[in-house]
C-alpha cells in the first residue's frame, strides 16, 4: 500500500539525475588521480571498520498510487533532502517537496526525514522525524504533514511530550491521520486539527494499535491498525499482556547503578497475551469487537484486511500449535464472523502476509502448501474455493506484483535451482503454465518493487560475490530502462583482489535428498595440500545460507579466511527455508536441532571423503542465532568430527525461546518433552572435547543472555573448558557501540587462527 511509510534510514542516497551523476563520477576520478590511495585489501578493519567494501544502495523508492512515477529522497544543495519524483518512461525529474519547505520557524536547517508517505492523491506528505528506537527499529518519534497546495507544515499530536507518536498513517481519502500514542489509538483531522482519542484504556499492560514483543518479532506486526477503504473506520489489534511472564535486561554500564528493563516475553508453554480485534469509527465511539472463535490467549491473529466495500474485516487466525489457519470474515458493525477458508497441515502452516484482494471479482490471493509445494491460489470471496494459479512441482518464494489490466500475476521462484530467485508470471485467472520473465542469461537472486499497474519495477540483482545492481525495468519484457546503481567502484575493488569464485555443488545423504552447498578455496589452491575446513551454518527454519546472492560482510570475511588458507563451506540441511517443497521444510517437525545437525554431520563426512585435500583433523564450524545453536549441537553431538566451534547469540535450551517460533516447529513442551531435550545443545554439553568460543550480547532481547549463562553453568559443572566473549548491552545483532563489529570479527578471526590453524 503506497500510503504506508517508506523507511530511508539505511539507504545510501544517490542522485538519479544523469548530469549530477556524471559530475560525481568526475569528482571521484579527480580525487583518485590526485591522492592515488592504495587499493584496500581484505582485512577485518577494511570490511567491518572502514566499510571499504560496502555496496552503494539505491535510495528507497515509493511508487505513487496512480502509477505515474516514484519518489526518492535526494540531498538538497542547501542542506536537508528534497522529495523528488521520477517519470519511469522518460526519467524526467521533478522536485515535489523541497527541503527548504520543511524548515521550521527559527530553525537553521530543514528537519531530517526518517520516513515519509504520500496521501493517495499525492497532495499531502506525511513525515517522520526525531525518532527513538523501540527494540530493533526506530518506531517512535514526531510526525508532520506537509500540504503541497497550501504550503502548510502541520504537526501531529497536539504538542506535549515529543517523540511519543508511532505508526502514523493517512486515511485513504487523505483527510485524517491515525497514530498510536502511549498505547492508545488516535485520529487527527487535517483540516481542523481536531484530535480524537479512539481508545482510552491504553496502559503498560493494554496495548492498542501496536503489538506486543512476540507478535512484532515473529509476525512482523508493528502498526497494528488499518483504515477502512472508505476512511470512516479503523480495525485494530488490542493486546492484554497481564499474566505474561516478564524478562529483565540489566544495563550495568550506562549509570552508577544498574538499570533494569522489564517486558512481557512468553517462553514456550507460558501464558501469551490475550489478543482481540476491534472496529471503531474514525470520529470516535464504541469499539465493536470481532467475535472470533477460541481462547484469545491460545490463538494468534497475525494479519487482517478490509473487504473493498468496507463492510467486513477478514483476518487470519492460527491455533496455538499453528497447524490450522482460518480465514475468517467478520461483519464490521456486529462483529459476527464466519470461516471462509481453512488451511491445515500435519506439521504447521505459515501465516500469509502477502495476501491481497485482486481482480474485478475481488478474489483473495493466498499461499498454501496443501499441494506439497508453496503455491499461489486465488480464493473465491464468497465461498473460499481455492483456484491454483501456479501449477507445477516448485515453490513460489514471494508475490512480486500484479498486472490487473493484462491479467498477470508475477512471482519469484527457483524451479530448477533452489539457490536462485528468478521472476515468473502466470495468468491471474488461472489455468496457465508459468512463464519465465527474468532473462535466461542472468542467474542469481532478483528482487522487484513493482509499480501499482504492474508495468514497471525497480529491480535489484546480485550473485554470491557479485554486488547488487539496481535498475528500472519495463515489463513484461524485462527491458532495462535505466541503471540506478551499478556499484562499479566496488566491482573494480573486488576485481583487483582476484577473489576465487564460489563453487556451488550438492552433497549426498544416505537416506534423504542431496544438500545444497557452496565452497570458497584459497587463492593458489593446491589439491595435493591439506587445508582446514571451516563451515558456516544456520540450519533452522527461519532462513538459509546457500543462496546465489551477494553475501555482504560475512562473505567478504569468509573470502579473507580463504586467503589465510581455509576452505570455507556452507551447507543447507533439511528444514531450512529453501524452496525445495513442503516435505523438505517440515521434515524437522518436533525435532529442531536433531535431524538438522545429523544432516550437517553426514554432509561433512561426505565432503571429507570426496575431497582428500580437506584435513579431517581440522574441522571447525560457526554460526549466529539458530546457527549458533547448530554450531553447539555439531560440536557437542559429534566430537569425533568437529574440533572447534564459535557460537554467537545462540539458544542453548529450547525452553528459553518464545512461544510463537519454538512451538510452531516443536509443539508444546509438555507434549514433546523428549524432543525439547533432544534438540537443545545444553543436553549434550558433557560431550565437549573440542575448542569452543561463546559470544553474546548481554542486552539481547530476543535470544536472552540467560542461554549463555545456563550453558556456562553446565560446562562448569561438567568441568569443560571454553572461552567466552560478552558484549555489554548489545542486542541480538551485536552492532551497537563504537567499534563493536570490528572487535567482534577480530575476536572470531583470532580464535579461529589460534584453535584451527591454517598453517602447520
Amino acid at each position: 500500500m503506497f500510503h504506508h511509510l517508506v523507511s530511508v534510514k539505511k539507504s545510501r542516497l544517490r542522485n538519479y539525475f544523469p548530469a549530477l551523476v556524471c559530475l560525481c563520477h568526475l569528482a571521484a576520478n579527480a580525487w583518485t588521480m590526485e591522492t592515488n590511495p592504495p587499493a584496500p585489501t581484505l582485512t577485518v578493519d577494511t570490511i567491518f571498520g572502514q566499510n571499504a567494501f560496502s555496496p552503494a544502495e539505491s535510495p528507497a523508492a515509493t511508487w505513487l498510487a496512480d502509477g505515474s512515477g516514484y519518489t526518492v529522497l535526494e540531498a538538497a544543495p542547501s542542506g536537508g533532502r528534497d522529495v523528488v519524483r521520477y517519470d519511469p518512461a522518460s526519467g524526467r525529474r521533478e522536485v515535489l517537496v523541497a527541503a527548504a519547505q520543511l524548515q521550521l520557524p527559527g530553525a537553521t536547517k530543514p528537519f531530517p526525514i526518517a520516513e515519509y508517505a504520500w496521501s493517495t492523491n499525492t497532495q499531502k506528505l506525511l513525515l517522520f522525524t526525531n525518532t527513538r528506537r523501540v527494540w530493533r527499529r526506530e518506531t517512535r518519534g514526531d510526525y508532520w504533514v506537509y500540504d503541497r497546495g497550501s504550503g502548510r507544515l502541520q504537526a501531529l499530536g497536539g504538542g506535549g511530550e515529543p517523540a511519543t507518536l508511532m505508526f502514523a498513517a493517512f486515511s485513504p481519502d487523505g483527510s485524517r491521520v491515525a497514530y498510536v500514542r502511549h498505547n492508545d489509538l488516535f485520529t487527527q483531522d487535517l483540516a481542523t486539527g481536531r484530535i480524537t482519542r479512539l481508545t482510552k484504556d491504553g496502559s503498560a499492560t493494554c496495548i492498542n494499535g501496536t503489538s506486543d514483543w512476540v507478535y512484532e518479532e515473529e509476525f512482523d506486526l508493528r502498526r497494528a491498525f488499518q483504515w477502512s477503504p472508505d476512511s470512516r473506520s479503523l480495525a485494530y489489534w488490542q493486546f492484554d499482556t497481564r499474566g505474561v511472564p516478564e524478562m529483565s535486561l540489566v544495563n550495568q554500564t550506562d549509570s552508577l547503578y544498574p538499570q533494569v528493563t522489564r517486558y512481557p516475553y512468553p517462553k514456550v508453554g507460558q501464558t501469551n497475551s490475550a489478543c482481540r480485534l476491534g472496529v471503531v469509527r474514525a470520529n470516535g465511539g464504541r469499539t465493536h469487537w470481532l467475535a472470533l472463535p477460541g481462547d484469545s490467549r491460545n490463538h494468534y491473529v497475525p494479519h487482517l484486511l478490509w473487504t473493498p466495500d468496507s463492510r467486513q474485516v477478514v483476518c487470519q487466525q492460527l491455533n496455538r500449535l499453528q497447524n490450522t489457519n482460518l480465514v475468517l470474515v467478520a461483519d464490521a458493525r456486529t462483529g459476527a464472523s464466519r470461516t471462509l477458508f481453512t488451511d491445515r497441515d500435519d506439521a504447521w502452516v505459515e501465516a500469509v502476509p502477502e495476501w491481497r484482494w485482486q481482480g474485478a471479482h475481488g478474489q483473495l490471493l493466498w499461499f498454501s502448501e496443501r499441494g506439497g509445494w508453496r503455491q499461489l491460489y486465488a480464493l473465491n470471496p464468497t465461498n473460499g474455493t481455492p483456484t491454483l494459479l501456479t501449477p507445477g512441482r516448485f515453490d513460489v518464494v514471494d508475490l512480486a506484483g500484479v498486472d490487473e489490466t493484462g491479467g498477470w500475476v508475477y512471482f519469484t521462484a527457483g524451479p530448477k535451482d533452489p539457490t536462485q530467485r528468478l521472476l515468473f508470471r502466470v495468468p491471474l485467472a488461472g489455468g496457465g503454465e508459468a512463464q519465465s520473465v527474468t532473462p535466461a542469461d542472468r542467474p542469481g537472486t532478483h528482487s522487484y518493487e513493482f509499480s501499482p499497474d504492474g508495468h514497471w519495477a525497480i529491480h535489484t540483482a546480485s550473485r554470491l560475490g557479485e554486488p547488487p545492481v539496481t535498475d528500472l525495468i519495463h515489463l513484461p519484457g524485462h527491458e532495462t530502462v535505466r541503471v540506478l546503481v551499478d556499484n562499479a567502484a566496488l566491482r573494480a575493488k573486488l576485481a583487483a583482489l582476484a577473489l576465487p569464485a564460489p563453487e556451488f555443488f550438492r552433497l549426498p545423504l544416505t537416506n534423504g535428498p542431496e544438500l545444497d552447498a557452496w565452497c570458497l578455496r584459497p587463492p593458489g589452491f593446491d589439491p595435493a595440500k591439506k587445508y582446514p575446513l571451516f563451515i558456516h551454518v544456520y540450519g533452522e527454519p527461519a532462513g538459509s545460507t546457500v543462496k546465489d546472492a551477494w553475501g555482504g560482510g560475512n562473505y567478504l570475511w569468509h573470502q579473507m579466511l580463504a586467503r589465510l588458507g581455509y576452505v570455507v563451506v556452507s551447507i543447507d540441511n533439511r528444514g531450512t527455508a529453501a524452496p525445495r517443497g513442503r516435505d523438505w521444510r517440515k521434515s524437522i517437525y518436533r525435532q529442531i536441532g536433531v535431524l538438522a545437525s545429523a544432516d550437517q554431520a553426514q554432509a561433512t563426512e561426505a565432503l571429507l571423503r570426496a575431497r582428500p585435500y580437506l584435513d579431517r583433523a581440522r574441522v571447525g564450524i560457526w554460526g549466529w542465532s539458530g546457527g549458533g545453536s547448530m554450531s553447539l549441537n555439531a560440536l557437542f553431538r559429534h566430537p569425533d568430527l568437529y574440533q572447534m566451534a564459535m557460537a554467537v547469540a545462540f539458544v542453548s535450551d529450547q525452553h528459553y525461546y518464545d512461544t510463537i517460533y519454538q512451538e510452531r516447529y516443536m509443539g508444546l513442551p509438555d507434549d514433546n518433552a523428549a524432543g525439547y531435550r533432544a534438540g537443545s545443545p545444553i543436553t549434550f554439553a558433557h560431550q565437549l572435547t573440542g575448542k569452543l568460543l561463546l559470544v553474546y550480547g548481554t542486552g539481547d532481547d530476543n535470544c536472552h543472555y540467560q542461554n549463555c549463562e545456563a550453558l556456562v553453568n553446565e560446562l562448569i559443572r561438567q568441568n569443560k573448558l571454553f572461552s567466552l566473549m560478552a558484549y555489554p548491552n548489545r542486542t541480538h545483532a551485536i552492532r551497537e557501540g563504537e567499534n563493536t563489529r570490528r572487535h567482534l570479527y577480530t575476536t572470531l578471526t583470532d580464535y579461529l587462527q589460534a584453535n584451527l590453524p591454517a598453517r602447520q
